[in-house]
This record gives structure tokens, sequence and C-alpha cells, in this order.
């Protein structure tokens, strides 16, 4: 089994319980707003690799994984490359390392669900909380990582939903009870990241002679960081 991966990280902290192994795969159906990784866009980019091949990579750092950590696959969008996923995850699980999918979800077929299957825990993307917002700035529809929610709810997939806080689209207070409400209408969900936006992937798209169409909009500060958080985990009397 082959596919085409743009780049590993070899002890991430931030894609996953514990410490990880990331593999980054090449392609993406979406044009986000926000997005720091142009590179990985174009299907037909990276480097070719066999899932024996990451799995391998990912068992040298086995040691350094503790109880909590394994491998992730991001990307780009790892749902574009289901049935090589599956395949990496399947030889991890061989090896008892824990498997981790960061995804927006924006992809449902009989290959994504094979995929889930060797899943132990997701990292979905809620962009935005309306629809409106989906359809400018990502490219799909709301819709979309709702299904892939509720399917990961119906097969009691561990799940942490994440969202990038970008000034003047996400940065208030009625997406944030929304999405607080999506954490607790989802039995699956026991973890709610909020991540602020960042422009240091401008230079990626100067490369590429690509416009940054988030080169605008301002980085939210630290308090208004800690004030949405606040909001999340506010316990309601």
């Amino acid at each position: 089994m082959i596919g085409r991966v743009h780049s590993f990280q070899s002890l991430g902290a931030l894609d996953g319980p514990g410490i990880r192994f990331t593999v980054f795969l090449q392609g993406c159906p979406l044009r986000c707003g926000c997005c720091h990784n142009p590179d990985t866009w174009d299907p037909k980019g990276g480097t070719e690799y066999t899932a024996e091949q990451i799995a391998e990579k990912a068992i040298r750092y086995k040691e350094y994984f503790g109880k909590e950590g394994g491998i992730t696959l991001t990307g780009g969008e790892p749902l574009l490359q289901a049935e090589f996923a599956t395949e990496i995850f399947r030889l991890c699980h061989e090896n008892e390392i824990h498997t981790c999918l960061d995804t927006s979800g924006s992809l449902f077929n009989d290959a994504v669900k094979n995929l889930l299957e060797e899943t132990d825990r997701v990292l979905l993307d809620i962009k935005y909380t309306k629809d409106e917002l989906y359809r400018r700035h990502v490219g799909c529809s709301l819709d979309k990582p709702m299904e892939f929610l509720a399917y990961l709810a119906e097969k009691s997939i561990p799940t942490t939903l994440r969202q990038v806080i970008i000034p003047t689209l996400n940065d208030n207070e009625e997406n944030i009870l929304a999405l607080k409400a999506i954490r607790e209408q989802y039995s699956c969900v026991d973890r709610v990241e909020l991540l602020p936006f960042r422009k240091i992937c401008q230079t990626k798209y100067d490369a590429l002679n690509l416009p940054f169409p988030f080169a605008h909009l301002p980085e939210p500060d630290k308090k208004t960081m800690e004030s949405l958080e606040s909001m999340l985990n506010r316990k309601e009397r």
C-alpha cells in the first residue's frame, strides 16, 4: 500500500495525547482561509511511502510514547488517502501503538468508516458553527463535519474538538456557546481545544505565489483566548 506524504514530525506534543509521531499526509480538498499548510494541498505532491515504511518509523519511537502517546495522521486531509491511512493504523495496532486521526471530517464513505475502525482517537476540526462561514471560508458545508461527528458518537470513538479562533469571524460568545452545545450533544467528545489564529504561514504562501486569504486579519491576543476559554468551560447554574 503506497501513499503520498508531505513530512514527518518525530516527537510532537500538540497533535493528540502524550508524545506523538506525526505524519502529514499530502492532499486536501478544502481551501480554508486560515490554512497553515498550503504546500500540502496538491494530492500529487509530497513523497511516496509504503504503509510499512511509515509504521516502521513509528515503531522506532515507541519507547518515547509512554502510555498515552502514539502516531497521529494529519495533513492536508488524511481522509483523502483513507485506505493508505487504514493500513498504517492497522500495522501500528499490531505493534500496540495508539492511533490518532486529525481531520476536517469533510469526507465520509465506506473507506473512511474502515479507517475509523482502526482509529483510537479523532481530533476533529469544527472550524465555525455557522454554515455560511463554512461555505465561504472552508469550501464545504457545516453538515459534513457534523455528519462525521454523529458517526463518531455512534461508534463511541473518543473525540477532541478543535477550533482556530479567528478575530472578526468566530471570536464571539455566540460561536463559543454553539461549540459548547455541540460538545454537550455528542457523548464521544471529551475535550475541546481553542487554538489562536497565527500568520507565520505567510512565508509559505509567498513561496508558492499564493495569496493568504486571512493576511488582513489580526491574531487574537492572550486576554481574548483566556476569556473564550473561560466561557467555554464555565459551569451553568
